[in-house]
């Protein structure tokens, strides 16, 4: 656990002040537990954790400290942000090391992935897709069934760093051609393509204004 500092507590009246106005307190990321191959999506990840802190959120997210994980984290804890990990017991060798968790503010470790899951989207007002691979795929896919099925009406974003989330975007769409999504007004997935815009269309979503900055998947 991180010491108290003052600049922990500017970060405290900030949050409060924001989550009056937006009723977003934490925002939950998505992304893979590796690098990838392109430099951009760990860069994506560290601006992504700092711009949630910045912005007095708190973060949470799967607890790994390597990757893209490792990377989201580092961003929040380095801007002063606080931090809650999520993970499996399994999991907390492969994805992460003792010393990285120990920085943590929070530390939540479970059973299994379903119990992980389940506990992250109860922390969480909102929902970030980082790039990453199956089991990030698995988890906002496993959101919009959940806001499909009238779960919920949290945020869910797509943040397209570099266009990697366009695949996935279109089959949603040919989905919808298809005649497979009958009840789009229940989920409607942001899709943003610059990491700076990703919190400003959260923010601007859960107040139900438009953002421009932010494409919705509407034709579901």
């Amino acid at each position: 656990m991180r010491e108290t500092v003052s600049n922990l507590d500017q970060t405290a009246d900030a949050a409060q002040h924001f989550a009056i106005m937006t009723e977003i307190r934490s925002i939950c990321v998505y992304c893979g537990s590796s690098p990838g191959n392109s430099e951009i999506y760990v860069q994506s990840g560290l601006q992504l954790g700092r711009a949630i802190a910045t912005s007095g959120l708190r973060l949470v997210y799967g607890g790994g400290t390597r990757g893209i994980m490792g990377a989201v984290a580092e961003g929040a804890r380095e801007a002063n942000g606080r931090v809650m990990g999520i993970i499996p017991r399994f999991l907390m060798n492969k994805e992460a090391t003792e010393t990285a968790l120990a920085r943590l503010d929070e530390l939540v470790v479970t059973d299994n992935m379903h119990q992980r899951k389940h506990r992250m989207f109860e922390e969480s007002d909102a929902f970030v897709a980082l790039p990453g691979g199956i089991g990030t795929v698995e988890e906002i896919v496993e959101i919009m069934t959940w806001g499909q099925l009238g779960h919920h009406k949290k945020t869910m974003v797509f943040a397209n760093v570099a266009g990697f989330w366009s695949p996935m975007i279109a089959l949603l769409d040919h989905m919808r051609a298809e005649g497979f999504v009958h009840t789009a007004h229940l989920v409607q997935p942001l899709v943003v393509d610059r990491i700076e815009d990703v919190v400003p269309a959260i923010v601007a979503h859960a107040a139900g204004q438009p953002d421009g900055k932010a494409a919705v998947i509407g034709k579901m």
